[in-house]
């Protein structure tokens, strides 16, 4: 198998009370699981099978680009929070969210609403061009930044198996829980690549 599914940098209990340990089991262990596994049958003996999962992301389509991107995805939004990482951007992240949105609140109830409002599921995304401006993207499905080459940054998971367990039909109040847990030390880092 070429893509594998990497190990949570924190224990199913650590996001609590965002994120269940029941959520993380069926969200990460079960779905993100089973996207990596189809993902890998799918490009076994073809022209994706030596690719990095992002060339597969920006040139497949249909079923493949489903599974690709939303195994990419899913590690994407996990990876980026921590029980007790920084609780919030500094620096040149800091400067550019407040030139570009007024301020840090500004923009998280901007974010939140753009997850909010997504109609059906999908993700919602900070992504930044190649000159560093930022960007909110509501994505449905399986949509990735990486399609219109934009570096993402940060996702929201707004599909419902991300909150339904912890948050039933409460996909706002989720939205801003997850505040809670995000790490800005790592979404800083991917504004710097």
């Amino acid at each position: 198998m070429k893509f594998t599914q990497p190990r949570l940098p924190y224990t199913p209990d650590a996001l609590m009370p965002v994120i269940s340990p029941a959520t993380i089991e069926y969200h990460y262990g079960k779905h993100e699981r089973a996207y990596i596994d189809t993902l890998n049958k799918l490009i076994e003996g073809t022209e994706y099978a030596d690719m990095p999962l992002e060339d597969i992301i920006v040139k497949s389509e249909g079923k493949l680009f489903n599974n690709a991107s939303q195994a990419w995805n899913h590690i994407f939004y996990f990876f980026q929070f921590s029980p007790d990482g920084l609780k919030e951007p500094s620096g040149k992240l800091r400067k550019k969210i407040e030139e570009q949105f007024g301020s840090l609140d500004d923009f998280k109830k901007k974010f939140e609403e753009a997850g909010a409002t997504l109609f059906g599921s999908g993700w919602v995304w900070l992504a930044a061009d190649k000159e560093g401006n930022l960007s909110i993207i509501p994505a449905g499905n399986a949509g990735n930044p990486l399609t219109q080459n934009l570096q993402p940054i940060m996702v929201f998971d707004v599909w419902e198996h991300a909150y339904y367990l912890d948050y039933q039909n409460l996909r706002a109040e989720y939205l801003h829980r997850l505040w809670d847990i995000v790490d800005w030390d790592v979404i800083e880092s991917r504004y710097g690549e």
